[in-house]
This record gives structure tokens, C-alpha cells and sequence, in this order.
């Protein structure tokens, strides 16, 4: 299996190389890029999916020319589980970028972000395969690198390039925590492999507390935990669909393969690293969720909700570290499973929506809600795969994201009853009202997203003619529409898969036997529940067979004549429920003319909702750090004779400190 995901590898390398050599034909580079990216992500897709199931185990070591270690590769089946998200939902996004970026040719040049998209499913494949912790933070480079080309790839345009800038800013910093938590683990272990990354938490707790803080912080930078999520509202939004559906579906979750990856060097974890990660989890879940609620912009809305489900993943793995940290098995085989179930869970239904929203776009020229409305007639299969999606990451049976939340909940219910620590009951105990609360304001968020989006009348006259995208792109969303119904109707078959890469994070499913009876039943419930919907659909086409069907006019609150600024927009829809959460966001509210006499001629109230820690901690924060930085612009006279004095001086007190430090 591993030499497959190596000629996988070879081949996304290739892709560009044949790019270069075919620049000129957009149309050839297009089809060179969809073939050869699609098919290693089928290649790697059989051998990763293969090694999972049988458990394979197997590393690969090689000399290169630098002098930190060797090139070491290696697969155990918490690598092959993240490689089958990578390929399945980079695979999916292939395919549907056909599409997508066809409608480009002659208006832009596509050689950018093919290159880019090939080199990205590649690194982030070399991130889950790397043992050694030199070649990691290549791959996680070369990762960083090619998804900000991707996401700056309509850099014409001043918004996108402030997002692409902002996730630069936030990589780079992330990535030098990275950084200092490997020179850490080297500097304990003499080497840069990971088979000789060990700290016990026993013997050298600070140490071990000090990675796993680094780790936290470097790896959900990535990932998105609120509130270093700053970018990741800006940057998908402002990357094509497909690269959204990638970064989002697969990208980010390198943040949480990173910290799971790290948390197996450190041992056994003690209680408050488990109520850390957990608090993380319910915050991100709960304020990502009440972000995307704020927001009338399609595709922001979906990048809030990947903060949202980064968060429910968190609150999975906090489960999985209590459970370890009490010797609670059940609990963090339930934890960690739900976790990892979760990462998959969200790469598909996450794509499926990014590709909806794209098939949106380009069939209505506009992303924000406000401007649409009754495009379900128009584009009937975007609409259903839409609505797939949005009951999906609901976590409404009979969908795959029930599957995960359920396992959630049941390690949750089940730490808080089983724990003797009062701790840890509590902190388990967290975990429910959380995921509860969560869960009904996506209900509540969906709701708005396609009722707004897909039913109604159109809100303003758009001057374009609305349909239904190519076969290339709507291929993609029956696939993962089809793939959210299999998980959900299907769940122990799909956990028996994720078992072993649970196992390999000390979760074994023994004991869960009881547990996981009742998950068995779903597919019985889901068929009575299909079974039930056609019953209803036949009996009201009998009842109105032979009747006289009339279409009228809701009533219109007394108006004689009805128009479409009448319906519900999305700010007044989210209105209510936004109210109590109030001390949660940061609102910024301008008023309008104010209404004045019976009939008043115009009168305008708005109402702007943002983001507290962008708007209130970091911005703030930038602006300050700018205005001291440009202070220093008195150093920089263009003389090189004062550079090299600069230079000279770093030298001595170089010098200086090591006479000083340089023997303790």
C-alpha cells in the first residue's frame, strides 16, 4: 500500500511540471490537471483506504543531503485514515474544478491554481506520512505556501489580497510555534525522528506541558480555534470554490492530525490537558456557529461553520483525553472515534456545501443572501445537494453527522456517569449542553442559509439567467450527497473502519458493545423513516388527484400589492436569535433616516454585526504593533556602510553573551 501512496505522490509532483511544459493551452492544462490529480487521488484513495482496513503498519527511511536525520515516511493507520480524507475530498474537488474552471478559460489564466492545487494535495499527504520532524515542517511549509497562491488567485480584487496577507501572517505564526515545539522535542531526544520523540508527563512535566501547549497553539492556528480564527472567515471566501471545499474539508483538519500526532509522543495526559481542549472545543463550536448566524455572505457563512465543527472535533478529542487521563476506556474509544469520524463527516458534507455555494455563484454572479432567493426551481439538484449538506452538518438522522455527534453525546453521558472524579464527571458533563446548544443554532443557521437562498422570489432583479451548472460540477454533489446518506444509514460499518486509527490513540472499542447496539438500529430507523415520507407523498398526490389545485398569493399584511422585499431577509430572520448572545459579537450599529409622520418617504435602519476577536482584540492589536514598527524606519537610511555596522554590532553582543552564557 505504501508504494501506491508514493506513486500517488510522484504523480501530484509531476502534474505541475506537465503544466509548465503545456502553459499555453488552457484548455490541455485543464484536462492534464483533472486527469493526473484525479488519478492519484483515486490511486491513494485504494491504497490508504486498503491499509486502514487491514491495519498495515510500515515506515521507509532514505539518506538526503541534510544533516538533521533521514528522509523517514511511514504509514499506521491514524496516517492512512487522514489520507483517505485528503483523497476523497481533494478527488471530489478535482472533478468539480473541471467544471468550475472551465467557465475561466479565456478570462484567466488557469496554470496558477491547478499548479497549486496539485502541490497542495501533495504536501498536505507528505504532513500525514512524515516521521521525521524536519521533512513535517517542509511539507507543512510547502502546505502553507501553495494554499495561500490558491487563495489569492482573484488578487485583483483589494479584499482578497487582504485575506490572503492575513493567512499568510497567521501560517507564519503558527508555524514558528511549530518550530520551537520540534527544536523542544529534539532537544530532549537528540534527533529529529519521531520514534524517538518520548516525554513522559511523570518524569518531565513541565516539558510535556510546554509541548502540549505549543502544539495547541501552533497546530489551531491551522485548524481555526476561536479565537485564532481571524483568517479563516477571510481566506475561503475569497479562494475559488473547489480550493475552499479543500481547505476547509481537508486542510485544516492537518491542525488536528498535528496535535493528535503530537499528544502520542507525550504520554499519558493528566486531567486539565483533557478540560483545556474540551473548553477550546465548546467555545469555537458555540461562537463559530454564532458568527455564521451573523452573516448574509454564502461562503463566510460556511467558513464560520468550519470553525463550528473544528470546534465539535476539539470537544471529541477533549472527550478521548479525559477518558485516557481517568483509565475510562469506553470514553475515549467514544471520544476519539467520534472525533475522528467527525474529521471525515465534515470533509464531505463541508465540500458538498462549498460546492453548492460555488454552483450558486456562478449561476447568480453574487454570494450574498440578501440578492437571492427562489433558486431551488432553477437549479434543482445544487438545491437538493444543498439541502443534504445543511442537514448533514445539523447532525440530523438519517445523516452522517448524526453518526459522529451521536458518539459525542454518548461519551458525554457516560464520563459524567461512570468518572469518580467530580472533575471529571463535570468537565464530561460539559460536553452535552454544548453539543445540544450547538447543534440548534445550525438547525436555526441552515434554516436561514436555504430558506433564504433557495426558496421564496428572487430579492432583486439579478441580470443574469439563472441555471443549473455542468455535469463536471454536479457530479460531485450527488457523489458526497450519496456518501452523507451511506455514513448515516450505515454507521458500525463505517466505524469498524475507524476503529483501528482510534486504537492507535489508545481508544480501544472493547466495552462498547452495549453502547454501540442501539447505533446499530439507525439503518432500521432511517428505512422506517424513508418508508414513512414516500407513505405521506402518495396519500397527499391520492387526495389531490382529483381536485382542483389553485395558487394564491400569501397574505401580505394588508398591502394591495405584494413585493419581494416583503420575505424575510437573513438579518431578520437570525434577528431573534441573535439577541441573547448579544455580549457575544461585536455589533456596529448606524442608523438611517428616522421615520418621520404617518407616511413617511424613506427610512432606513442597519445594523453591521462582526467579529469581537477580529474586530476588537486583533485589529487593535495590528494597528498598535504598526505604529510601533514604523517608528523604527529612522534605522533604515539606505547606506550600506550603517547596515554593516548593524551587523558588526549583532556580532559583539553575540559574542559578549556567549562569554557570558555560553558555559552554563
Amino acid at each position: 500500500m505504501q508504494v501506491l501512496i508514493l506513486i500517488s505522490l510522484l504523480i501530484l509532483g509531476t502534474v505541475p511540471l506537465l503544466i509548465l511544459f503545456f502553459a499555453e493551452n488552457e484548455k490541455l492544462i485543464l484536462a492534464v490537471g483533472t486527469i493526473g490529480n484525479g488519478a492519484a487521488c483515486c490511486i491513494g484513495l485504494t491504497a490508504a483506504l486498503g491499509a486502514l482496513i487491514t491495519g498495515e503498519t510500515c515506515s521507509l527511511k532514505a539518506v538526503w543531503s541534510l544533516p538533521l536525520g533521514k528522509v523517514a515516511i511511514g504509514l499506521d493507520p491514524l496516517s492512512s485514515f487522514f489520507l483517505v480524507c485528503i483523497f476523497l475530498v481533494s478527488g471530489l474537488s478535482v472533478l468539480y474544478g473541471n467544471g468550475y474552471f472551465s467557465y475561466e478559460i479565456g478570462k484567466k489564466k488557469l496554470k496558477s491554481p491547478l499548479i497549486f492545487s496539485s502541490l497542495l494535495t501533495a504536501s498536505m499527504v507528505g504532513v500525514v506520512i512524515s516521521r521525521n520532524g524536519i521533512l513535517f515542517l517542509m511539507s507543512w511549509e510547502i502546505m502553507s505556501l501553495s494554499s495561500f497562491f490558491l487563495v489569492t488567485f482573484e488578487n485583483e480584487r483589494r479584499e482578497v489580497r487582504r485575506a490572503g496577507i492575513l493567512y499568510l501572517m497567521a501560517s507564519q505564526a503558527g508555524a514558528l510555534l511549530l518550530f520551537v515545539l520540534f527544536a523542544l522535542l529534539n532537544r530532549n531526544s537528540g534527533s529529529f525522528n519521531f520514534n524517538s520523540f518520548h516525554i513522559s508527563y511523570a518524569k518531565m512535566p513541565r516539558t510535556a506541558d510546554l509541548c502540549f501547549l505549543l502544539a495547541l497553539l501552533g497546530f489551531g492556528t491551522k485548524a481555526g480555534f476561536w479565537p485564532i480564527h481571524i483568517w479563516l472567515p477571510e481566506a475561503h471566501p475569497a479562494a475559488p470554490s473547489p480550493v475552499s471545499a479543500v481547505m476547509s474539508g481537508v486542510m485544516i483538519k492537518m491542525g488536528i492530525y498535528g496535535i493528535l500526532r503530537t499528544l502520542l509522543f507525550l504520554g499519558t495526559p493528566p486531567l486539565w490537558w483533557g478540560g483545556v481542549v474540551l473548553g477550546i472545543g465548546v467555545v469555537s463550536g458555540i461562537l463559530g456557529v454564532l458568527h455564521a448566524l451573523t452573516e448574509h455572505d454564502l461562503k463566510r457563512l460556511l467558513a464560520y461553520h468550519s470553525v463550528e465543527n473544528i470546534g465539535i472535533i476539539t470537544i471529541g478529542i477533549g472527550l478521548g483525553l479525559l477518558g485516557k487521563a481517568l483509565n475510562n476506556p469506553v470514553v475515549t474509544f467514544l471520544g476519539y472515534a467520534g472525533a475522528l469520524l467527525h474529521v471525515l463527516n465534515h470533509g464531505i458534507f463541508k465540500g458538498l456545501l462549498f460546492h453548492s455555494a460555488g454552483s450558486v455563484i456562478h449561476a447568480a454572479g453574487t454570494r450574498n443572501m440578501e440578492e437571492l432567493g427562489g433558486l431551488y426551481r432553477f437549479m434543482p439538484v445544487t438545491g437538493s445537494a444543498f439541502l443534504v449538506g445543511s442537514i448533514a452538518i445539523c447532525g440530523l438522522p438519517p445523516f452522517n453527522g448524526f453518526i459522529s455527534e451521536w458518539l459525542l453525546y454518548m461519551g458525554g453521558f457516560i464520563g459524567s456517569s461512570h468518572f469518580f472524579s467530580t472533575a471529571g464527571e463535570l468537565l464530561c458533563l460539559t460536553a452535552v449542553p454544548a453539543l445540544a446548544l450547538i447543534g440548534g443554532l445550525a438547525v436555526t443557521c441552515f434554516v436561514k442559509a436555504f430558506g433564504i437562498t433557495f426558496l421564496g422570489n428572487p430579492r432583486v432583479n439579478i441580470p443574469v439567467k439563472i441555471h443549473e451548472s455542468n455535469h463536471s460540477m454536479l457530479i460531485p454533489m450527488i457523489l458526497g450527497s450519496f456518501l452523507c446518506v451511506l455514513i448515516g444509514c450505515w454507521p458500525l460499518g463505517i466505524l469498524n473502519i475507524i476503529t483501528p486509527a482510534a486504537a492507535v490513540l489508545g481508544g480501544g472499542a472493547s466495552g462498547t458493545a452495549s453502547v454501540l447496539k442501539t447505533l446499530a438500529r439507525v439503518p432500521y430507523f432511517a428505512a422506517l423513516l424513508f418508508i414513512l415520507i414516500l407513505l405521506f407523498s402518495l396519500l397527499r398526490w391520492k387526495l389531490l388527484q382529483n381536485r382542483d389545485v389553485r395558487t394564491a398569493s400569501t397574505w401580505s399584511c394588508g398591502y394591495t400589492t405584494y413585493h419581494t422585499r416583503m420575505q424575510y431577509t437573513a438579518s431578520s430572520f437570525a434577528e431573534p436569535i441573535l439577541t441573547p448572545f448579544a455580549s457575544l459579537i461585536h455589533s456596529q450599529i448606524r442608523h438611517g433616516k428616522k421615520v418621520d409622520g404617518y407616511f413617511p418617504a424613506e427610512a432606513r435602519y442597519e445594523k453591521h454585526l462582526g467579529d469581537i476577536a477580529h474586530q476588537k482584540w486583533f485589529l487593535p492589536s495590528i494597528r498598535k504593533a504598526v505604529g510601533f514598527l514604523s517608528q523604527l524606519r529612522i534605522l533604515q537610511h539606505g547606506k550600506v556602510q550603517l547596515y554593516l555596522l548593524y551587523i558588526g554590532g549583532a556580532f559583539v553582543m553575540l559574542l559578549i553573551w556567549l562569554s557570558i552564557w555560553g558555559g552554563h
